[in-house]
């Protein structure tokens, strides 16, 4: 062969080969996938009602023991959405924790009790996800009951919010053999539209780069119009958007070993 035939046949296959994010959105597909998790759900029935609404499987996680904690989980597993457990969890700050928290000072069965009447406060759950919580995720201990209780009496994954740079929750749930995963970004911390509209930008960067990604978001009025104006178009920009349970089904099948989240990608969140 000719040296000009063999420099415009490489060059043909530079073009027409995918790029590293493209190869890494999910072995030989080209269609990332992303998970929107809406957290502090369950006090209002509106605000729940307008993300039911929210087009494809948005999942929801849902406060324990609140108003409309039970009724908000039926509806969304009526419509196969995935239910998680937005369970609170002692933070740094002196935050109004609301019922069901779980504290640094609770014995083993102690956390086990509240986790199980958590659960059974929201019916449905698939999973389970920490509310606030940036001191108690920092403590292995109290984290490896927490994920042995989840997998010993119900088989459950575990969402980790990631709201400190120390959290220990996916190095225990890993020890445990659990299902889990992390977020990766979140969409409110500001709450305002554009700002929201940028992070959702960011989101699918980081599927299209990674293959997939998580956000979490809250029932803002701002999130949920950004929301409502972005999913629709999700599929003509090559993303797709599916429940949780199916990121972590991803993850698993090409999951190494559990790395600590880098400290610059934790700024700005919440407490």
């Amino acid at each position: 062969m000719r040296l000009n035939s063999i420099v415009t046949l490489t060059v043909l296959l530079l073009v027409l080969l995918p790029g590293p994010g493209v190869m890494a959105a999910g072995a030989g597909n080209s269609e990332a996938r992303i998970a929107i998790v809406i957290d502090d759900l369950g006090n209002l029935y509106a605000e729940g009602l307008r993300t039911l609404e929210l087009p494809g499987p948005v999942s929801f996680a849902i406060l324990p023991f609140t108003p409309y904690s039970q009724k908000l989980a039926r509806l969304a597993h009526n419509l196969g959405r995935d239910v998680l457990v937005h369970l609170p969890m002692q933070a740094h700050g002196h935050n109004n924790l609301g019922p069901g928290a779980l504290y640094a000072g609770m014995s083993r069965d102690q956390l086990a009790q509240q986790v199980r009447a958590a659960l059974r406060a929201v019916p449905f759950a698939r999973g389970l996800s920490n509310h606030m919580g940036s001191m108690l995720t920092e403590q292995r201990q109290p984290m490896t009951w927490l994920m042995q209780t989840l997998k010993q009496e119900h088989k459950l994954f575990f969402l980790d919010s990631r709201t400190t740079a120390l959290t220990q929750a996916a190095h225990a749930a890993q020890a445990s053999h659990l299902p889990n995963t992390s977020r990766d970004v979140f969409l409110d911390n500001e709450i305002d539209e554009a700002a929201i509209g940028r992070q959702f930008d960011v989101l699918l960067e980081k599927a299209r780069l990674n293959g997939t990604a998580v956000a979490i978001g809250h029932p803002h009025p701002q999130t949920l119009k950004v929301l409502e104006s972005r999913l629709p178009a999700l599929r003509a920009q090559g993303i797709r958007l599916v429940s949780l349970s199916r990121i972590i089904q991803l993850r698993r099948q090409q999951q190494g070993p559990v790395t600590p989240p880098r400290p610059d990608l934790l700024a700005h969140n919440k407490p």
